[in-house]
């Protein structure tokens, strides 16, 4: 396991995301282009996240969402600020894409926990903070287990999971089991947003 944590996974990541972005590129340019005259010449999104023990990197998505307000400056609702075309990207999984060049850089993997808000590190118990032990990834063990429509108890316990039995075959499964959730649609949206609803602490768990 270690092996394979530390030096074979590292070099399958990188191998299989330049591999993706050379083979999706023509995608990839017109998915921009759509985006940037959705979103008023913004078609990515940009946000610092925590990685690996806790450094925090600067992830890049499809932005899906554009920016617009309500009088008094607030950001409208995220169903409100959803484009069309950001629903279809979303629903179809196809803003993580951009994730390949953070798994590029070294900063994530194909395979893990996903990357949360900077905010939530101070809120996470022993078993949690478990998750920073791992790169982060673009699909984990909690994404093909319900992905947003579980509750953050049930995704954090995935997470430690799999932190504990990272293995070759364990990620072969969850990226198969990716491209069938992803086909399926399935738990894109929470029960009550089109996001998952905020992290709070244990507290209100």
């Amino acid at each position: 396991m270690q092996l394979y944590s530390k030096m074979i996974k590292p070099l399958l990541d990188a191998a299989i995301a330049f591999i993706t972005l050379l083979a999706l590129s023509p995608l990839l340019v017109l998915l921009t282009v759509f985006l940037w005259l959705a979103n008023e010449g913004k078609p990515f999104f940009f946000q610092a996240r925590p990685g690996r023990n806790g450094r925090v990197f600067k992830v890049v998505k499809f932005k899906t969402m554009n920016d617009k307000r309500a009088a008094d400056g607030q950001l409208l609702p995220d169903e409100a600020r959803l484009t069309p075309v950001g629903k279809f990207i979303r629903k179809t999984s196809l803003d993580e894409l951009p994730q390949l060049l953070n798994v590029l850089k070294g900063d994530m993997s194909l395979v893990g926990p996903r990357p949360l808000l900077v905010e939530y590190l101070p809120l996470y118990n022993d078993v949690q903070r478990k998750r920073h032990n791992v790169k982060p990834g673009i699909t984990g063990w909690a994404q093909v287990n319900g992905r947003n429509a579980i509750s953050w108890s049930e995704r954090f316990a995935y997470d430690a999971w799999y932190v504990d039995n990272v293995s070759f075959a364990l990620d072969v499964k969850i990226l198969r089991m990716t491209v069938q959730k992803v086909i399926q649609s399935e738990g894109i949206s929470s029960a009550s947003s089109v996001s998952m609803e905020k992290f709070t602490g244990n507290d209100a768990q």
